[in-house]
């Protein structure tokens, strides 16, 4: 697999051919698997200027289900890829390995800020990283990229799929009643079922589940350090 520095700085047309290879890597299985005990869940941003080149990532260990903070890890680098809707992976990526490699604890599943196979080439930043990283990854995202669906109805807890051309590749859950839903889709070795259970299970009481809503407020704190 093409994972080394030089896989971040292709060109946007053979960055595209490249997801398309890697979506066939993509593993669709029971999470947590059967004997394997659901320790340690960890959520991941990464936030920019829309006009810079600074990158800015966090990622956050959570324990399960009690949620509290076990570690951090961050990272600032400079974008080598421009900013393109459905290949934000290579712009972002690189920052967000850059902090996995500085975590000591090993997450059992890593909670994305953006999307699995909810994406045109069916290959998401959540399924980038499930497959650099052989985890079980989860897409969380705050907005719809590509598909159609109803609103689920205001209660939490409730749920619609998300549809493209018939085939379901999310679901839009209610975190929290009567605020807007979130887009859940599959990133690596999941299944869609539980990365809905796990995320409404990571949710204490704001839109957001926690390992995600954490590591933005890390990363919100690390750019605050580093002022453009």
């Amino acid at each position: 697999m093409e994972s080394d520095s030089d896989s971040w700085s292709l060109t946007p047309h053979r960055a595209v051919d490249l997801q398309k290879r890697l979506a066939a890597r993509i593993r669709i299985c029971q999470f947590p698997p059967r004997r394997k005990t659901l320790r340690l869940v960890a959520g991941c941003d990464s936030s920019y200027e829309k006009h810079g080149d600074t990158i800015y990532a966090g990622i956050v260990v959570l324990s399960y289900p009690e949620m509290e903070r076990v570690e951090e890890a961050t990272a600032v680098c400079e974008a080598k890829f421009p900013y393109i809707p459905g290949l934000l992976c290579f712009r972002e990526s690189p920052a967000v390995l850059e902090a996995w490699k500085r975590l000591t604890a090993r997450p059992d599943v890593l909670m994305v800020d953006g999307h699995g196979i909810a994406h045109p080439r069916r290959f998401g930043i959540a399924c980038h990283f499930g497959v650099v990283l052989d985890l079980p990854t989860i897409g969380c995202a705050k907005s719809r990229l590509i598909g159609t669906h109803v609103q689920p109805n205001t209660l939490r807890g409730s749920r619609t799929p998300l549809l493209d051309g018939g085939e379901v590749i999310g679901a839009v859950l209610r975190t929290r009643a009567g605020v807007k839903p979130v887009f859940i889709s599959v990133g690596h070795r999941t299944t869609l079922d539980d990365a809905v259970r796990l995320v409404a299970e990571c949710t204490r009481g704001y839109r957001i589940p926690e390992p995600t809503r954490q590591a933005h407020i890390l990363v919100n704190a690390l750019r605050s350090k580093h002022p453009a």
